[in-house]
């Protein structure tokens, strides 16, 4: 990678202050239940104590006891969570303030930032149709925004999108069950294969990048429209309703397609508009996670 101009540095620094107060007061508590929660053993049972997570308290020796104890647990064991992020050429579409690329660095930085604060390992794989750059495992904030920086920087590929050499390159380096977050458009070519072989072994997560700009066609007349990958132009007349209609039908087909592939796996899906931001999908998925968890530790 070439030197990081100071813009990147600023852009890095803002997507910093904007996920952190997130990070600190939600996403860090969530993350720990949902995911270190399954690394966990009971160790015991101890008095309550200022600062002490309500959600640990053990309401049955709290009554018995008539004072507030807790449950501790001891954890088996740090996990590694891998960022697989597109960066083919649609990753630089965006009909609004951002656009897709920036959005997946604000969601590498509070997923990053969060696992650093629960002390686990985050490493990056930035891919097009093959995997263009990647980052090791590590720990720590500063290695966090190291790969924040990352995704802000590379430079778009001019090649298309296809995860399925990244998802196996993935399969491949990863040493034990880890967390795996794909950030991506998903409009690339099959990839059922690689994501049944990878779901097997890891907790997979798909967090889909959706551009209002991608939904519907806008009536604006005979357009010419360049594909960012392909670089392929065509010509269409968008005042046609026909088009228009058969352009939906299309878009509609390919996320349902995506979502019963998804859903058929057991593989999370988040949808990320890149209009209304990452917060509410995130908090979402911890919380329906949490609550799926809560149901079968039941069982």
């Amino acid at each position: 990678m070439t030197a990081i101009s100071p813009d990147i540095l600023r852009q890095v620094k803002r997507i910093e202050l904007r996920t952190r107060g997130l990070v600190n007061s939600q996403f860090v508590g969530e993350y720990h239940s949902v995911f270190k929660g399954q690394g966990m053993e009971f160790s015991e049972v101890r008095e309550y104590q200022p600062g002490d997570e309500v959600r640990t308290i053990d309401w049955n020796v709290s009554a018995r006891m008539r004072r507030l104890f807790v449950k501790r647990y001891v954890e088996e064991r740090e996990l590694t969570v891998l960022l697989i992020v597109d960066c083919s050429g649609s990753s630089r579409f965006g009909t609004g303030e951002r656009d897709k690329q920036s959005m997946a660095a604000e969601l590498a930085a509070v997923l990053a930032l969060t696992a650093t604060r629960n002390n686990d390992r985050v490493g990056l794989i930035l891919c097009s149709d093959q995997p263009e750059h990647i980052v090791p495992p590590r720990k720590g904030r500063r290695h966090a925004l190291r790969l924040v920086r990352d995704v802000l920087a590379w430079p778009t590929s001019a090649k298309p999108t296809n995860l399925a050499t990244s998802l196996d390159y993935a399969a491949r380096v990863l040493p034990h069950h880890s967390i795996v977050f794909v950030i991506s458009d998903f409009v690339t070519p099959s990839i059922d294969r690689q994501l049944r072989m990878l779901s097997q072994r890891h907790d997979l997560v798909a967090v889909v990048l959706d551009d209002p700009g991608e939904r519907t066609l806008p009536n604006l007349g005979v357009s010419r429209l360049v594909d960012a990958e392909s670089g392929r132009l065509v010509e269409i007349d968008t005042s046609d309703a026909g088009v228009r209609e058969r352009y939906v039908s299309a878009i509609d087909g390919e996320r349902a397609t995506r979502k019963q592939l998804l859903r058929r796996l057991a593989i999370d899906e988040v949808v990320v508009r890149t209009e209304d931001g990452w917060a509410e999908p995130l908090l979402r998925f911890f919380n329906t996670r949490e609550i799926r968890g809560r149901r079968l530790r039941r069982r």
